[in-house]
């Protein structure tokens, strides 16, 4: 077989969509109706005849333009689906694999505990690829002397781990995951059961590794000459962790281990750092002069490889010669292992990963997620690299490394640092390279790399790449390829949701808009998906006004919706009616149960009164330069209690007034409405006439009852506090009732 047929070695299956695609039709004519029942209410006659005031009426209608607005930009993403097959066998012998550098971030050590990260670097060191073509580097921007000798501690662990991996056939690479399986899981263990000596080599590596995760928690340590040696503020320190370490003999060490790297790039409080796009851009230089291998695979620090092929599924892509040419990077769906079954955070991010990236993947692909995707190395260097080019040209945008700017042309032949050649002369230009001045005059963020101008880094860098013309795939399978820690509290939560809407919202309002940003090679579909991405946390807006104005309304009697016997009526009963089916038969077709319908709403709704609002106003704010941009890790230190409320699928109140006074406040603002409308209902028998706004206050206080149960009924920690229900109140009162109700009369 010649290697141009041999070498298609991936799979597309489309799904037709004419279903979705006229449920979307139905949905824009309904939409149509219902403009043009709040549209004739501005053209009456008798305006103030009718008694209702003009501005309730007119801001329901900018958020119902704007609601529909965003959901049309989110049809996009089931306009085309595809799904993906790789034929590992296909794949050249393991001496014509290219090389793969792995590039794993923490920032934290107290948030992220460096048994967790190491974890994740050894399961990466043992993925099936070839050692000598796998170079794992660590970035640590906590700048912890813990983590770098955690790294040491996992280097040791290492001799013995992977040479029982690779003897054995053990697919689950992740000591923690891998010593926490029932031994009778056949494809974690290899042939455990099968095989004696595989048994009694377990339980000696099970002795070991509880050594080495004591050595991990004990380890105390620091780096040499640290007076005034700060997270925030040191030199850059560099170490390739290499060597034998005392009581391993050369005869114990069956296979050659990957390359380790630990770097930690220079900081000071006078130069912007750009948080995680800074960091990626760092070990993109250093591995440049170190290992230089064509493909990059980026993790976070809790995202362990749970399959030990993934390297090999995405380089299947790569070498395709259908596509290669034109792919950028190959992502993979965020999984995580400590999803409860009542999944009441939406922690599994069922929605993103089952249905929106298939979606993208059938346009031109999906959006670079953060992590868990194998990008190529020159697509991140942009058009400047060419044969021919200039070296004096290239240092205004690469920086003034001569040692960089060779490995721009040399990405076959890497400049390996081990053993007996180690060369002091090239940690001394790594260090350079990561120095926090080294991108200072050149297109470091800007043209060249992770791009810095917004927190959400990965979505902008992805975005642009695909305006030039690259492409991505998607590739999900039955077994997850990376694991990470999903988040388990409410607070982590909608601390997470906050950046992310920040960043997103950061970038629809700048000139990258997916809607005017030129010249984008991009498809239409395409960029309505990105809007979509950039622009809904914007639902803050219509879902304020839906949980206040309608109920301001009710109690003071004014219908803002038909009659139940008006025909108009019929309209907004069906967007709502085919809204849940739409959303129920999702769920449904990606493996959810109809409770996640509860759980996704209930998230929604909490999120977009919070974090989407908080992201939005964050986003506008730093818009107009009167606040920078700031990055704060998500927690991945696992608290016993509140992992157990989790699992029982208890929310976790326990956080702060800035999330927990809106909620609180909006549902008993909810609740006054609610008793109002029952009330005039009975005495004045207007039901009718307030039907749809009595519905949208029991349908919201029916979605949120926890926030209730948290308010009055719970006693145990997780409860909602009584002064946060008694302050909330006052805010109900105080804003609602008496300056929103005033202004709405107008």
């Amino acid at each position: 077989m010649e290697d141009s047929q041999r070498l298609h070695i991936c799979h597309v299956h489309k799904s037709s969509n004419t279903i979705q695609r006229s449920h979307t039709f139905l949905h824009v004519l309904a939409v149509g109706f219902l403009i043009h029942y709040r549209v004739s209410f501005f053209f009456q006659n008798d305006i103030k005849e009718v008694g209702i005031p003009t501005l309730p009426w007119l801001l329901l209608f900018l958020s119902e333009l704007l609601l529909f607005f965003i959901w049309l930009l989110g049809q996009a993403f089931r306009w085309r689906t595809v799904s993906r097959t790789v034929f590992l066998e296909r794949l050249p012998e393991d001496d014509k694999l290219p090389s793969i550098d792995v590039f794993i971030f923490t920032a934290d050590p107290d948030r992220e505990p460096t048994l967790l990260v190491m974890n994740t670097v050894l399961s990466a060191m043992a993925m099936d690829y070839p050692p000598d073509k796998l170079h794992v580097y660590l970035s640590d921007d906590g700048g912890s002397p813990l983590t770098l000798n955690g790294m040491r501690e996992a280097w040791r662990f290492a001799k013995w781990w992977i040479p029982f991996c690779t003897r054995f056939g053990i697919q689950k690479r992740c000591p923690e995951a891998y010593f926490s399986s029932p031994t009778n899981d056949h494809n974690d263990h290899g042939d455990f059961e099968s095989s004696d000596e595989c048994r009694l080599e377990r339980e000696k590596l099970k002795e070991k590794y509880q050594d080495f995760k004591e050595r991990v928690k004990a380890v105390k340590g620091t780096f040499k000459d640290t007076i005034g040696f700060t997270s925030k503020d040191h030199p850059s320190v560099i170490e390739v962790i290499q060597g034998n370490p005392s009581g391993i003999r050369e005869k114990e060490v069956q296979s050659k281990l990957p390359r380790l790297v630990y770097v930690s790039r220079e900081k000071k409080p006078s130069h912007p750092h750009h948080f995680k796009a800074g960091a990626m851009n760092t070990l993109l230089r250093v591995s440049g002069v170190m290992s230089n291998s064509p493909y990059i695979l980026s993790l976070d620090c809790d995202m362990y490889c749970n399959d030990p092929t993934s390297a090999r599924q995405a380089i299947c892509f790569h070498l395709d010669p259908k596509i290669s040419s034109s792919l950028a990077f190959v992502q993979f769906p965020q999984r995580f292992h400590n999803v409860a079954k009542k999944d009441i955070y939406e922690s599994g991010l069922r929605s993103a990963y089952s249905l929106m990236w298939p979606g993208l993947d059938g346009l031109d692909g999906p959006v670079l997620s953060g992590t868990g995707f194998v990008i190529k190395r020159i697509a991140l260097y942009g058009s400047f690299v060419k044969e021919g080019a200039d070296p004096i040209e290239l240092k205004k945008y690469f920086g003034p490394s001569n040692e960089f700017i060779k490995s721009l042309f040399q990405h076959t032949k890497p400049n390996l640092i081990n053993g007996k050649d180690s060369s002091n002369e090239l940690l001394q230009e790594a260090k350079f390279l990561a120095s926090c001045t080294y991108g200072d005059q050149t297109k470091w963020g800007e043209e060249v790399g992770f791009l810095h101008y917004s927190v959400a880094e990965d979505y902008l860098t992805g975005f642009a790449l695909q305006c030039k013309g690259w492409n991505s795939v998607y590739l999900s399978s039955s077994k997850p390829q990376f694991l990470g820690s999903g988040v388990t509290n409410l607070n982590d939560l909608l601390t997470q949701g906050t950046r992310w809407s920040s960043g997103l919202v950061e970038v629809g309002i700048s000139k990258f808009c997916p809607f005017i940003y030129s010249p984008s090679k991009m498809s239409f579909l395409e960029k309505m998906c990105y809007g979509n991405l950039s622009f809904f946390p914007l639902y803050c807006l219509p879902l304020w006004c839906f949980a206040t104005i309608p109920q301001l309304c009710l109690l003071k009697g004014i219908p803002l919706y038909p009659e139940v016997s008006n025909s108009y009526f019929i309209i907004f009963m069906l967007l709502f009616i085919s809204s849940l089916v739409q959303h129920s038969y999702e769920i449904l077709i990606t493996g959810g149960s109809l409770r996640s319908l509860i759980y996704e709403q209930r998230i929604w709704m909490m999120k977009a009164i919070t974090s989407h609002l908080y992201g939005t106003l964050d986003a506008f704010v730093k818009r107009i330069g009167m606040r920078e941009a700031n990055f704060l890790p998500t927690n991945k230190a696992e608290d016993d209690e509140r992992v157990k409320l989790y699992e029982n699928g208890i929310y976790d109140f326990r956080t702060s007034m800035m999330f927990l006074g809106p909620l609180v406040a909006l549902v008993i603002l909810n609740v006054g409405s609610l008793l109002a409308g029952i009330t005039r209902a009975i005495l004045v028998g207007d039901l009718h006439k307030m039907f749809v706004q009595v519905f949208i206050s029991f349908y919201i206080l029916a979605l949120n009852y926890p926030i209730i149960e948290g308010m009055v009924i719970r006693k145990d920690k997780g409860r909602i506090p009584t002064l946060i229900t008694i302050l909330s109140a006052l805010l109900s009162i105080i804003i609602f009732l008496s300056v929103g109700s005033r202004l709405l009369m107008y």
